[in-house]
Protein backbone atom coordinates (compact mmCIF):
# COMPACT_ATOMS: atom_id res chain seq x y z
CA UNK A 1 0.00 0.00 0.00
CA UNK A 2 1.49 3.46 -0.82
CA UNK A 3 1.36 6.55 1.34
CA UNK A 4 -1.21 8.50 2.07
CA UNK A 5 -1.39 11.97 2.56
CA UNK A 6 -3.37 13.10 5.46
CA UNK A 7 -4.14 16.56 6.72
CA UNK A 8 -3.02 17.82 9.96
CA UNK A 9 -6.95 17.55 11.26
CA UNK A 10 -7.37 14.18 10.26
CA UNK A 11 -4.14 13.03 12.17
CA UNK A 12 -5.54 14.92 15.60
CA UNK A 13 -8.66 12.88 14.20
CA UNK A 14 -6.86 9.69 14.67
CA UNK A 15 -5.20 10.25 17.21
CA UNK A 16 -7.83 11.32 19.97
CA UNK A 17 -10.54 8.05 18.11
CA UNK A 18 -7.26 5.88 18.83
CA UNK A 19 -7.63 7.09 22.65
CA UNK A 20 -11.58 6.55 22.83
CA UNK A 21 -10.91 3.33 21.28
CA UNK A 22 -8.36 2.25 23.77
CA UNK A 23 -10.72 3.24 26.49
CA UNK A 24 -8.62 6.08 27.48
CA UNK A 25 -11.57 8.75 26.74
CA UNK A 26 -15.14 8.94 26.68
CA UNK A 27 -16.75 9.73 23.46
CA UNK A 28 -17.97 13.28 25.23
CA UNK A 29 -15.10 14.65 25.85
CA UNK A 30 -13.67 13.07 22.23
CA UNK A 31 -16.40 15.38 20.41
CA UNK A 32 -15.95 18.03 23.07
CA UNK A 33 -11.68 17.98 21.87
CA UNK A 34 -12.52 17.55 18.12
CA UNK A 35 -16.07 20.02 17.90
CA UNK A 36 -18.39 17.14 16.49
CA UNK A 37 -21.20 16.41 18.47
CA UNK A 38 -21.23 12.67 20.14
CA UNK A 39 -22.69 11.47 16.63
CA UNK A 40 -20.24 12.32 14.86
CA UNK A 41 -17.88 10.66 16.75
CA UNK A 42 -19.51 7.16 17.05
CA UNK A 43 -19.94 7.65 12.95
CA UNK A 44 -16.08 7.98 12.79
CA UNK A 45 -15.46 5.30 14.93
CA UNK A 46 -17.50 2.98 13.32
CA UNK A 47 -15.49 3.84 9.92
CA UNK A 48 -12.25 3.49 11.33
CA UNK A 49 -13.15 0.05 12.76
CA UNK A 50 -14.38 -0.85 9.21
CA UNK A 51 -12.06 0.96 7.28
CA UNK A 52 -8.85 1.35 9.22
CA UNK A 53 -7.14 4.92 9.89
CA UNK A 54 -7.15 5.69 6.39
CA UNK A 55 -11.24 5.95 6.72
CA UNK A 56 -11.35 9.00 7.99
CA UNK A 57 -9.70 11.27 5.57
CA UNK A 58 -12.56 13.47 3.48
CA UNK A 59 -14.10 11.22 0.85
CA UNK A 60 -13.79 14.32 -1.37
CA UNK A 61 -10.29 14.64 -1.46
CA UNK A 62 -8.55 14.44 -5.25
CA UNK A 63 -11.95 14.52 -6.90
CA UNK A 64 -12.90 17.68 -8.63
CA UNK A 65 -15.43 19.96 -6.92
CA UNK A 66 -18.71 19.68 -7.64
CA UNK A 67 -18.44 23.42 -8.32
CA UNK A 68 -16.19 23.07 -10.79
CA UNK A 69 -16.48 25.52 -13.58
CA UNK A 70 -15.96 23.31 -16.78
CA UNK A 71 -12.71 23.46 -19.24
CA UNK A 72 -14.66 24.35 -21.97
CA UNK A 73 -16.40 27.19 -20.56
CA UNK A 74 -12.68 28.42 -18.88
CA UNK A 75 -11.22 27.93 -22.89
CA UNK A 76 -14.47 30.14 -24.23
CA UNK A 77 -13.71 32.75 -21.43
CA UNK A 78 -10.32 32.92 -22.24
CA UNK A 79 -10.69 33.21 -25.83
CA UNK A 80 -12.95 35.92 -25.47
CA UNK A 81 -10.67 37.82 -23.36
CA UNK A 82 -7.75 37.21 -25.38
CA UNK A 83 -9.57 38.70 -28.85
CA UNK A 84 -11.78 41.53 -27.11
CA UNK A 85 -10.19 42.63 -23.64
CA UNK A 86 -6.68 41.52 -24.19
CA UNK A 87 -5.51 45.05 -22.10
CA UNK A 88 -8.61 44.94 -19.87
CA UNK A 89 -8.05 44.44 -16.12
CA UNK A 90 -9.74 40.84 -14.35
CA UNK A 91 -12.16 43.44 -12.89
CA UNK A 92 -13.36 45.71 -15.74
CA UNK A 93 -13.02 42.46 -18.28
CA UNK A 94 -15.34 40.18 -15.65
CA UNK A 95 -17.98 43.33 -15.96
CA UNK A 96 -17.67 43.13 -20.20
CA UNK A 97 -17.64 39.53 -20.04
CA UNK A 98 -21.32 39.75 -18.39
CA UNK A 99 -22.83 42.78 -20.02
CA UNK A 100 -21.52 42.01 -23.46
CA UNK A 101 -21.31 38.44 -23.94
CA UNK A 102 -23.84 36.86 -20.89
CA UNK A 103 -20.64 35.20 -19.18
CA UNK A 104 -21.07 35.66 -15.57
CA UNK A 105 -17.18 34.74 -14.06
CA UNK A 106 -15.79 36.31 -10.56
CA UNK A 107 -13.25 38.70 -11.16
CA UNK A 108 -10.76 36.09 -9.49
CA UNK A 109 -11.87 33.15 -10.78
CA UNK A 110 -11.23 35.02 -14.13
CA UNK A 111 -7.95 36.53 -12.97
CA UNK A 112 -6.15 33.18 -12.38
CA UNK A 113 -7.63 32.30 -15.66
CA UNK A 114 -5.73 35.34 -16.85
CA UNK A 115 -2.31 34.58 -15.22
CA UNK A 116 -2.46 30.95 -16.01
CA UNK A 117 -3.17 32.33 -19.71
CA UNK A 118 -0.74 34.74 -19.77
CA UNK A 119 -2.67 37.72 -20.66
CA UNK A 120 -2.67 39.25 -17.12
CA UNK A 121 0.32 39.14 -14.73
CA UNK A 122 0.33 39.20 -10.73
CA UNK A 123 1.00 42.50 -8.54
CA UNK A 124 3.85 40.70 -8.29
CA UNK A 125 4.97 40.04 -11.37
CA UNK A 126 4.41 43.71 -11.99
CA UNK A 127 6.71 44.97 -10.06
CA UNK A 128 9.55 47.14 -10.78
CA UNK A 129 12.84 48.03 -9.55
CA UNK A 130 14.85 51.05 -9.16
CA UNK A 131 18.57 50.56 -8.68
CA UNK A 132 19.82 52.40 -5.79
CA UNK A 133 21.76 55.56 -7.59
CA UNK A 134 25.73 56.40 -6.17
CA UNK A 135 25.86 59.57 -4.30
CA UNK A 136 27.33 62.34 -6.00
CA UNK A 137 31.28 62.62 -4.86
CA UNK A 138 31.69 66.15 -3.87
CA UNK A 139 29.49 68.94 -1.38
CA UNK A 140 28.07 71.36 -3.55
CA UNK A 141 28.23 69.30 -6.49
CA UNK A 142 24.46 68.37 -6.52
CA UNK A 143 21.59 69.46 -4.32
CA UNK A 144 18.00 68.05 -4.09
CA UNK A 145 15.03 70.41 -3.37
CA UNK A 146 11.18 69.30 -2.52
CA UNK A 147 8.41 70.79 -0.60
CA UNK A 148 6.80 68.99 1.97
CA UNK A 149 3.35 69.63 3.11
CA UNK A 150 2.08 68.70 6.74
CA UNK A 151 0.87 69.47 9.98
CA UNK A 152 4.32 70.22 11.41
CA UNK A 153 2.78 72.03 14.21
CA UNK A 154 0.32 69.36 14.63
CA UNK A 155 -3.30 70.23 15.81
CA UNK A 156 -0.93 73.80 17.90
CA UNK A 157 -0.93 75.83 14.41
CA UNK A 158 -2.09 75.66 10.95
CA UNK A 159 -0.45 72.97 8.32
CA UNK A 160 2.11 74.69 6.10
CA UNK A 161 5.05 73.51 4.12
CA UNK A 162 8.48 72.84 4.57
CA UNK A 163 11.49 73.57 1.79
CA UNK A 164 14.33 71.25 2.12
CA UNK A 165 17.73 71.60 0.08
CA UNK A 166 20.01 68.54 0.88
CA UNK A 167 23.50 67.94 -0.40
CA UNK A 168 23.46 64.90 -2.44
CA UNK A 169 26.83 63.74 -1.34
CA UNK A 170 26.76 64.72 2.24
CA UNK A 171 23.33 63.94 3.13
CA UNK A 172 23.70 67.38 5.03
CA UNK A 173 20.86 69.24 5.50
CA UNK A 174 21.33 72.86 3.67
CA UNK A 175 18.51 74.94 4.03
CA UNK A 176 14.67 74.22 5.87
CA UNK A 177 12.32 77.26 5.56
CA UNK A 178 8.71 76.95 6.73
CA UNK A 179 6.38 78.47 3.98
CA UNK A 180 2.83 78.64 3.31
CA UNK A 181 3.00 76.83 0.18
CA UNK A 182 5.09 75.76 -2.77
CA UNK A 183 5.16 79.07 -5.24
CA UNK A 184 8.16 80.93 -6.86
CA UNK A 185 8.46 83.27 -4.04
CA UNK A 186 9.06 81.21 -0.92
CA UNK A 187 11.77 79.02 -3.12
CA UNK A 188 13.07 82.67 -4.28
CA UNK A 189 13.48 83.52 -0.41
CA UNK A 190 14.84 80.13 0.15
CA UNK A 191 17.25 80.33 -2.14
CA UNK A 192 18.34 83.87 -1.40
CA UNK A 193 19.51 82.09 2.43
CA UNK A 194 21.33 79.46 0.52
CA UNK A 195 23.47 81.50 -1.31
CA UNK A 196 24.51 84.07 1.43
CA UNK A 197 25.14 81.11 3.17
CA UNK A 198 26.46 78.32 1.43
CA UNK A 199 27.34 80.22 -2.16
CA UNK A 200 26.12 78.67 -5.32
CA UNK A 201 26.41 74.91 -6.08
CA UNK A 202 26.50 73.20 -9.37
CA UNK A 203 23.42 72.10 -9.79
CA UNK A 204 19.84 71.81 -7.85
CA UNK A 205 17.43 68.31 -8.43
CA UNK A 206 13.67 68.88 -8.16
CA UNK A 207 10.36 67.11 -9.32
CA UNK A 208 8.38 68.56 -12.14
CA UNK A 209 6.98 71.23 -9.89
CA UNK A 210 5.65 73.97 -12.20
CA UNK A 211 8.01 76.61 -10.42
CA UNK A 212 11.06 74.74 -11.73
CA UNK A 213 9.69 73.29 -15.11
CA UNK A 214 7.24 74.60 -17.95
CA UNK A 215 4.70 72.19 -18.23
CA UNK A 216 3.01 72.81 -21.57
CA UNK A 217 5.55 73.21 -24.56
CA UNK A 218 3.19 75.68 -26.11
CA UNK A 219 3.57 77.95 -23.56
CA UNK A 220 4.01 81.47 -24.68
CA UNK A 221 6.79 83.53 -23.66
CA UNK A 222 9.21 83.13 -21.09
CA UNK A 223 11.87 81.51 -22.54
CA UNK A 224 10.66 78.08 -22.09
CA UNK A 225 11.90 78.39 -18.41
CA UNK A 226 9.96 79.25 -14.96
CA UNK A 227 10.74 81.96 -12.75
CA UNK A 228 12.98 80.23 -10.85
CA UNK A 229 15.07 78.60 -13.95
CA UNK A 230 15.45 82.09 -15.11
CA UNK A 231 16.83 83.40 -12.12
CA UNK A 232 18.80 80.12 -11.65
CA UNK A 233 20.27 80.47 -15.52
CA UNK A 234 21.32 84.53 -14.10
CA UNK A 235 23.29 82.73 -11.30
CA UNK A 236 24.75 80.36 -13.49
CA UNK A 237 23.07 77.20 -11.70
CA UNK A 238 22.23 74.35 -13.39
CA UNK A 239 18.48 73.00 -12.40
CA UNK A 240 17.56 69.03 -13.26
CA UNK A 241 14.31 67.96 -12.91
CA UNK A 242 13.63 63.90 -11.67
CA UNK A 243 11.60 61.51 -13.99
CA UNK A 244 10.10 60.11 -10.96
CA UNK A 245 9.95 60.57 -7.13
CA UNK A 246 12.34 57.63 -6.58
CA UNK A 247 14.91 59.03 -8.68
CA UNK A 248 15.21 61.77 -5.90
CA UNK A 249 14.73 59.41 -3.02
CA UNK A 250 17.51 61.04 -0.98
CA UNK A 251 15.47 64.34 -0.41
CA UNK A 252 12.31 61.93 -0.05
CA UNK A 253 13.49 60.20 2.72
CA UNK A 254 14.63 63.10 4.64
CA UNK A 255 11.16 64.45 4.41
CA UNK A 256 9.76 61.53 6.61
CA UNK A 257 11.95 61.46 8.76
CA UNK A 258 11.81 65.00 9.15
CA UNK A 259 8.16 64.43 9.85
CA UNK A 260 8.86 62.20 12.83
CA UNK A 261 11.79 64.25 14.24
CA UNK A 262 11.50 67.94 13.57
CA UNK A 263 7.58 67.51 14.54
CA UNK A 264 8.65 66.00 17.78
CA UNK A 265 11.19 68.60 18.29
CA UNK A 266 9.03 71.07 17.46
CA UNK A 267 6.53 69.42 20.43
CA UNK A 268 8.57 69.21 22.79
CA UNK A 269 10.01 73.29 22.09
CA UNK A 270 6.25 74.63 22.09
CA UNK A 271 6.28 76.14 18.38
CA UNK A 272 3.37 76.49 16.99
CA UNK A 273 3.85 79.09 14.39
CA UNK A 274 5.85 79.45 10.79
CA UNK A 275 8.00 82.45 12.37
CA UNK A 276 9.63 81.23 15.81
CA UNK A 277 9.47 77.30 13.73
CA UNK A 278 11.93 78.83 11.01
CA UNK A 279 14.19 80.54 14.22
CA UNK A 280 14.11 77.04 15.40
CA UNK A 281 15.62 75.30 12.40
CA UNK A 282 18.72 76.29 12.51
CA UNK A 283 19.88 74.67 15.64
CA UNK A 284 18.08 71.56 14.38
CA UNK A 285 20.05 71.44 11.51
CA UNK A 286 23.11 71.55 13.03
CA UNK A 287 22.51 68.94 15.62
CA UNK A 288 21.03 66.97 13.07
CA UNK A 289 23.98 67.58 10.59
CA UNK A 290 26.64 66.90 13.12
CA UNK A 291 25.38 62.87 13.97
CA UNK A 292 24.04 62.17 10.28
CA UNK A 293 25.81 63.35 7.57
CA UNK A 294 28.90 61.48 6.18
CA UNK A 295 32.11 62.60 4.73
CA UNK A 296 32.44 62.74 0.91
CA UNK A 297 34.08 60.79 -1.25
CA UNK A 298 36.61 63.68 -2.87
CA UNK A 299 37.51 66.77 0.06
CA UNK A 300 36.50 69.48 -2.49
CA UNK A 301 33.74 72.06 -1.92
CA UNK A 302 32.42 73.01 -4.94
CA UNK A 303 30.11 75.89 -4.46
CA UNK A 304 31.13 79.05 -5.77
CA UNK A 305 30.91 82.94 -4.28
CA UNK A 306 28.40 84.91 -4.65
CA UNK A 307 29.80 88.33 -6.44
CA UNK A 308 26.79 89.99 -6.40
CA UNK A 309 25.63 92.87 -5.08
CA UNK A 310 22.49 92.55 -2.71
CA UNK A 311 20.28 94.73 -4.28
CA UNK A 312 21.20 92.96 -7.53
CA UNK A 313 20.39 89.50 -5.70
CA UNK A 314 17.09 91.20 -5.31
CA UNK A 315 16.57 92.32 -8.96
CA UNK A 316 16.89 88.24 -9.66
CA UNK A 317 15.35 86.36 -7.33
CA UNK A 318 11.55 88.16 -8.22
CA UNK A 319 8.59 88.01 -10.88
CA UNK A 320 10.27 89.13 -13.94
CA UNK A 321 8.06 89.84 -17.06
CA UNK A 322 7.41 91.92 -20.37
CA UNK A 323 3.87 94.03 -20.85
CA UNK A 324 2.75 95.56 -24.12
CA UNK A 325 2.05 99.29 -23.86
CA UNK A 326 -1.72 100.06 -25.42
CA UNK A 327 -1.88 103.71 -26.93
CA UNK A 328 -3.79 104.57 -23.43
CA UNK A 329 -0.18 104.23 -21.85
CA UNK A 330 -1.46 101.26 -20.05
CA UNK A 331 -0.88 97.25 -19.71
CA UNK A 332 -2.26 94.81 -17.74
CA UNK A 333 -0.89 93.05 -14.84
CA UNK A 334 -1.97 89.92 -12.81
CA UNK A 335 -5.88 91.21 -13.51
CA UNK A 336 -4.87 94.85 -12.86
CA UNK A 337 -4.86 97.76 -15.06
CA UNK A 338 -1.33 99.86 -14.76
CA UNK A 339 -1.70 103.19 -16.69
CA UNK A 340 2.21 105.02 -16.95
CA UNK A 341 2.12 108.54 -15.86
CA UNK A 342 3.09 110.67 -19.35
CA UNK A 343 6.26 111.85 -19.04
CA UNK A 344 9.34 112.38 -22.06
CA UNK A 345 9.77 108.57 -21.66
CA UNK A 346 6.72 107.11 -21.35
CA UNK A 347 5.31 108.66 -24.35
CA UNK A 348 7.23 107.22 -26.92
CA UNK A 349 6.68 103.63 -25.32
CA UNK A 350 2.88 102.74 -27.05
CA UNK A 351 3.47 99.46 -28.81
CA UNK A 352 6.65 98.40 -27.25
CA UNK A 353 7.19 96.29 -24.39
CA UNK A 354 8.44 97.12 -20.79
CA UNK A 355 9.46 94.89 -17.89
CA UNK A 356 7.61 94.43 -14.79
CA UNK A 357 9.89 93.41 -11.69
CA UNK A 358 7.23 91.89 -8.89
CA UNK A 359 8.89 91.03 -5.76
CA UNK A 360 7.61 89.33 -2.71
CA UNK A 361 6.20 92.14 0.03
CA UNK A 362 3.79 93.47 -3.04
CA UNK A 363 6.52 95.69 -4.59
CA UNK A 364 5.92 96.39 -8.59
CA UNK A 365 8.72 98.41 -10.39
CA UNK A 366 8.10 98.99 -13.95
CA UNK A 367 11.52 99.56 -16.12
CA UNK A 368 12.03 100.80 -19.62
CA UNK A 369 15.90 99.58 -20.37
CA UNK A 370 16.76 99.91 -16.73
CA UNK A 371 14.90 103.00 -15.90
CA UNK A 372 12.39 102.66 -13.92
CA UNK A 373 8.83 104.57 -14.95
CA UNK A 374 6.18 105.89 -12.50
CA UNK A 375 2.75 104.59 -12.97
CA UNK A 376 -1.09 104.13 -11.25
CA UNK A 377 -3.05 101.09 -10.53
CA UNK A 378 -6.45 100.58 -11.46
CA UNK A 379 -9.09 98.12 -10.44
CA UNK A 380 -7.53 97.06 -7.09
CA UNK A 381 -10.27 94.86 -5.67
CA UNK A 382 -11.02 92.95 -8.81
CA UNK A 383 -11.18 89.21 -7.88
CA UNK A 384 -8.10 87.33 -8.86
CA UNK A 385 -9.06 84.35 -7.62
CA UNK A 386 -12.08 83.63 -9.67
CA UNK A 387 -11.81 80.67 -11.99
CA UNK A 388 -8.16 80.31 -11.55
CA UNK A 389 -6.05 76.82 -12.42
CA UNK A 390 -4.73 76.01 -8.59
CA UNK A 391 -2.41 73.11 -8.37
CA UNK A 392 -2.72 70.28 -5.59
CA UNK A 393 0.34 71.94 -3.54
CA UNK A 394 -1.04 74.83 -3.24
CA UNK A 395 -4.74 74.72 -2.63
CA UNK A 396 -4.67 75.02 1.20
CA UNK A 397 -2.85 78.50 0.76
CA UNK A 398 -5.55 79.63 -2.61
CA UNK A 399 -8.48 78.10 -0.19
CA UNK A 400 -6.66 80.44 3.15
CA UNK A 401 -6.92 83.16 1.08
CA UNK A 402 -10.22 82.96 -0.39
CA UNK A 403 -11.74 82.35 3.05
CA UNK A 404 -10.05 85.98 4.55
CA UNK A 405 -11.03 87.78 1.13
CA UNK A 406 -14.66 86.44 2.43
CA UNK A 407 -14.24 87.22 6.10
CA UNK A 408 -13.18 90.84 4.61
CA UNK A 409 -16.25 91.00 2.31
CA UNK A 410 -19.39 93.54 3.38
CA UNK A 411 -22.18 92.48 1.91
CA UNK A 412 -24.37 95.31 0.17
CA UNK A 413 -27.27 97.01 1.76
CA UNK A 414 -30.28 95.81 -0.07
CA UNK A 415 -33.21 98.49 -0.60
CA UNK A 416 -36.72 97.94 -0.65
CA UNK A 417 -39.08 99.23 -2.60
CA UNK A 418 -40.55 101.87 -0.12
CA UNK A 419 -37.35 103.17 0.35
CA UNK A 420 -36.17 103.88 -2.76
CA UNK A 421 -39.14 105.85 -3.35
CA UNK A 422 -38.36 107.92 -0.29
CA UNK A 423 -41.59 106.27 1.90
CA UNK A 424 -41.26 107.66 5.43
CA UNK A 425 -43.45 106.21 7.63
CA UNK A 426 -45.03 108.56 10.01
CA UNK A 427 -46.54 106.30 12.86
CA UNK A 428 -49.89 103.92 13.68
CA UNK A 429 -52.99 105.10 14.63
CA UNK A 430 -54.76 103.84 18.23
CA UNK A 431 -55.62 100.57 18.34
CA UNK A 432 -54.89 97.63 16.03
CA UNK A 433 -54.23 98.48 12.61
CA UNK A 434 -56.42 96.28 10.62
CA UNK A 435 -59.47 95.84 13.69
CA UNK A 436 -61.77 98.59 12.62
CA UNK A 437 -64.28 96.64 14.57
CA UNK A 438 -62.93 97.87 18.01
CA UNK A 439 -61.82 101.43 16.86
CA UNK A 440 -64.67 103.71 19.15
CA UNK A 441 -64.97 106.17 16.41
CA UNK A 442 -65.89 103.41 14.15
CA UNK A 443 -68.25 102.26 16.27
CA UNK A 444 -69.86 105.56 17.09
CA UNK A 445 -70.03 105.96 13.20
CA UNK A 446 -72.23 102.73 12.80
CA UNK A 447 -74.22 103.43 15.51
CA UNK A 448 -75.14 106.86 14.21
CA UNK A 449 -75.86 105.26 11.14
CA UNK A 450 -78.15 102.91 12.32
CA UNK A 451 -79.93 105.14 14.47
CA UNK A 452 -80.70 107.22 11.22
CA UNK A 453 -82.02 104.26 8.97
CA UNK A 454 -84.49 103.41 11.88
CA UNK A 455 -85.64 107.00 12.15
CA UNK A 456 -86.40 107.05 8.24
CA UNK A 457 -88.21 103.52 8.02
Amino acid sequence: MGLIAMSERDLRRIEVLSKVAAGRMTRVTAAHVLDVSTRQVRRLLTRMSIGGAASIRHKAIGRPSNNRISDGVRDYAVTLVRESYADFGPTLASEMLAERDGLCVSRETLRHWMIDAGIWLSRKQRRTFHQPRLRREAYGELVQIDGSDHRWFEDRGDPCTLLVFIDDATGKLMQLRFVRSESAFSYFEALGLYLREHGAPIAFYSDKHSVFRVARKDAKGGQAMTQFGRALCELNIEILCANSSQAKGRVERMNRTLQDRLVKALRLARIDDMETGNAFLASFMSRYNARFSIVPARCDDLHRPLNLAPDRLTEILCKREQRYVGTQLTFSFERKRIMLAETDVTRGLVGHYVETYAYADGRLDVRWKGYSLPYTVFDKDQRVTHAAITENKRLGDILAYVKERQDQHVPPVVKTNSEKIGYQPRGRKPGRSTDFMNDPAVIARRKKALLKQAAAE
